[in-house]
């Protein structure tokens, strides 16, 4: 019941940075998110259609890498942040009136964090919030490079195909939030991690009178 409720907070955490901060100063999304903007925009398809769309082959594949228990808390986080998202788009609790570059910087910056940090949670308690994050686990464990890292160079892929619609200025913002989100998630999965014990070198001293 803990690891669900940790799972729900983190997702409540990143779709408050979503909404409060990526949307209302324009900036875009990395990963599944991104791409599902760029397909509304280029073909004006629905982005939760197109999101839950890129999620299951993930989501299959997952089934024979992970097993159901795996999988059910994926879908739960990805149901989640859906409606989260929803949620705070309803309460409409902040209104960023001035969105000049100091303001968009610290927004971007924020978001980094806040994202990162509920990213973080989920992935902590043995979720993901969508196919993304299954792809980022399972070259993580194949690469052995961090989950941030490999977030972070995805996220730069998606941002370079969204530069079709959003402004140079708002990618590279953008670019700057999702750096500072894949960083908090490696932090966040590395300090867990149990420390190697020193093992002493199997050292015999050569009797040079035998």
């Amino acid at each position: 019941m803990k690891r669900v409720a940790t799972i729900v907070l983190g997702t409540l955490i990143m779709a408050f940075g979503y909404y409060y901060l990526n949307e209302q100063f324009g900036l875009a999304e990395g990963g599944f998110v991104g791409l599902s903007l760029l397909g509304r925009y280029l073909f004006d398809i629905d982005p939760a259609i197109s999101m839950i769309v890129l999620d299951i082959p993930f989501f299959i594949v997952a089934l024979w890498w992970k097993g159901w228990r795996f999988v059910g808390q994926a879908v739960l986080a990805a149901s989640s942040l859906s409606l989260s998202y929803a949620m705070w788009d309803r309460l409409d609790l902040l209104t960023f009136e001035i969105q000049v570059w100091p303001a968009t910087l610290f927004a971007a910056i924020a978001s980094g964090i806040v994202t990162g940090y509920g990213l973080g949670l989920v992935l902590k308690s043995g979720g993901a919030t969508g196919g993304d994050d299954l792809f980022a686990l399972g070259l993580s464990k194949w690469t052995g490079v961090s989950v941030g890292t490999i977030l972070i160079i995805f996220d730069v892929i998606v941002l370079g195909i969204s530069l079709i619609y959003l402004p140079l200025s708002n990618a590279l913002y953008t670019l700057v939030a999702v750096s500072i989100a894949g960083r908090v998630v490696t932090k966040m999965l590395v300090v867990d991690e149990p420390r190697a014990t020193p093992v002493a070198p199997n050292w015999t001293p050569k009797n040079d009178l035998a």
